[in-house]
């Protein structure tokens, strides 16, 4: 019995690592680019989605966190400020909690069906791109704010910044996994 739980343990780490693989090819294809960080991508949020679908939250969190390291080497924005305090609140903002909160897509997904139906696919979706707002529009009042011009304040700054690349990433996203549940269901759960 062990070898077959080490088989499924190696055989769904080697899967997150597919996923981690595929999520950030996705992320370099950029429909749009802010000038300050922030795309809209050809659904790169969705492989962690899957993970989460898949085998469920502690997977799904890890593979976000993994891809949240992975997103910082690739390149990211100094915060303004240059402190450590904004340092830190963008990295944990704008990288580990923004990637790895998307593993929570399955608990939001279950009261609509659970992931293998196309609304449970796609409200799990769409509740997790927008915890990742939340963390994106946070960093941006809190850390970024400072950028503000032509009078808006940081709020309103942020608020706009942030939703002019999220909103687009959110529909994109959540249209392709319903889509894909719908044509493919066998992708979202183990087998």
């Amino acid at each position: 019995m062990q070898t077959n739980r080490t088989y499924s343990s190696v055989r769904i780490l080697v899967e997150c690592a597919m996923m981690i693989a595929i999520g950030t090819v996705i992320s370099n294809i950029k429909i749009f680019e802010m000038p300050n960080g922030g795309s809209i991508t050809l659904v790169s949020m969705l492989p962690f989605i899957l993970v989460s679908y898949r085998h469920g939250v502690r997977w799904g969190m890890a593979t976000g966190f993994v891809n949240s390291l992975l997103q910082m080497m690739l390149g990211w924005w100094a915060p303004p400020a240059g402190t450590l305090t904004a340092y830190v609140g963008m990295i944990l903002l704008d990288y580990v909690l923004a990637f790895t909160l998307l593993g929570l897509a399955v608990i939001f997904a279950k009261p609509f069906g659970g992931p293998r139906k196309p609304l449970g696919a796609a409200v799990g979706t769409a509740v997790v791109c927008c915890i990742r707002f939340v963390c994106s529009f946070l960093s941006g009042f809190l850390i970024w704010g400072s950028l503000a011009s032509d009078g808006i304040g940081a709020v309103i700054y942020s608020l706009q910044y942030n939703a002019s690349y999220m909103v687009p990433e959110t529909i994109i996203t959540v249209a392709a996994a319903a889509l894909l549940c719908k044509c493919a269901p066998m992708l979202f759960t183990a087998e």
